[in-house]
């Protein structure tokens, strides 16, 4: 937790409790439906809420924003950003439904109530958002063709164009090349000095 509030000093005193209580309630919940890996669950802030805010670092959703959580398991990236950005409405989809139960029972007991679910395949998805986010649930050709789907373009009104932003590991040049016109890759070690972070990415892919 300290770390969150290091790079995010001017948290409210109700975001800084909402991110405090994260820690005993994903303990809770992981020990009754496994959501996060057991052995990664003592990490859960460097590795899966620090790691779901960097997209805050390359944009910061403005007030009105539609964003979906394409495949949010557990709730990440989706509950944190949802914390960070009390006046965006996100959206979280996953086919698996005791997951989704987690991401219910967490968001109310922390009084999270700008974020609706969905339990199904983004398949049947009939909504439409500003962007449509994730944390590396499938290759990057495969979540632009779903998020081309999903993602409204009439509207406009973010620093970055509407579209898909992937958190991503490792080598992506080859996965990026083929809309390399319309993708921007950043570093998640700009922003986070923890060595966790050298090989992970941030992926914007304007549609």
């Amino acid at each position: 937790m300290e770390r969150i509030l290091s790079y995010f000093p001017s948290l409210t005193a109700r975001q800084r409790d909402q991110l405090a209580a994260l820690d005993a309630l994903y303990h809770e919940w992981n020990a009754k439906i496994n959501v996060v890996s057991r052995r990664d669950i003592d990490n859960l802030y460097l590795h899966h809420v620090l790691h779901s805010l960097a997209i805050a670092q390359v944009l910061r959703f403005r007030a009105g924003t539609r964003v979906m959580d394409l495949g949010t398991g557990g709730g990440f990236p989706g509950i944190p950003l949802a914390i960070l950005h009390p006046d965006s409405h996100f959206h979280l989809v996953d086919s698996i439904g005791k997951k989704l139960r987690v991401c219910d029972e967490v968001a109310r007991a922390i009084g999270l109530d700008n974020i609706t679910m969905r339990h199904g395949r983004a398949e049947a998805e009939t909504l439409r958002f500003d962007f449509v986010v994730s944390r590396a649930t499938m290759p990057l050709a495969d979540l632009v063709r779903h998020a081309q789907r999903l993602v409204q373009t009439r509207r406009q009104q973010n620093a970055l164009p509407n579209g898909l932003i992937t958190l991503k590991g490792g080598e992506l040049e080859s996965e990026a090349r083929p809309m390399r016109s319309r993708t921007t890759l950043f570093a998640v070690s700009d922003y986070f000095k923890e060595d966790y972070f050298a090989t992970k990415q941030i992926v914007h892919v304007a549609l």
